[in-house]
This record gives C-alpha cells, structure tokens and sequence, in this order.
C-alpha cells in the first residue's frame, strides 16, 4: 500500500502546482476537486502514469470439496 500525498507549491505571482502522488486511477480528481475549486481556475493538467492505471482485486478463493 503506497502512501497518498498532495504537495502543493505556491508561486510569488499566485499560481499554484499541485502533484498527486499514491492514489491510483482516476479517484485522484474525486480528492483534489474541492481543493481545486477554492483555489480557482485549473490552466491545465498534466496526468501521471498512476492516473492510468488500475486497481487490480484478487480473489483467491478455492471451493471446498467434500471428497
């Protein structure tokens, strides 16, 4: 399990770059969109590799046979 951090760097003319690191997918927009919307406007977005990959379940369950 990684570790979920937001780094935020402030620029003196007020602009803002924040980097998502540890969360997987595209959930990474569901926990910056409320920070997003009180910082303003979003010039743009430059997406990770995290962003594109996916949570992967394994189910490993082995049927109990009555021999």
């Amino acid at each position: 399990m990684s570790i979920e951090t937001l780094e935020f760097i402030i620029f003196p003319d007020g602009r803002v770059q924040e980097k998502v690191t540890g969360i997987i997918g595209k959930s990474c927009e569901e926990v910056t969109k409320a920070i997003e919307s009180q910082l303003g406007r979003v010039i743009s977005q430059q997406k990770t590799g995290e962003y594109y990959e996916e949570k992967i379940s394994i189910n490993n369950t082995i049927p109990n046979q009555n021999w």
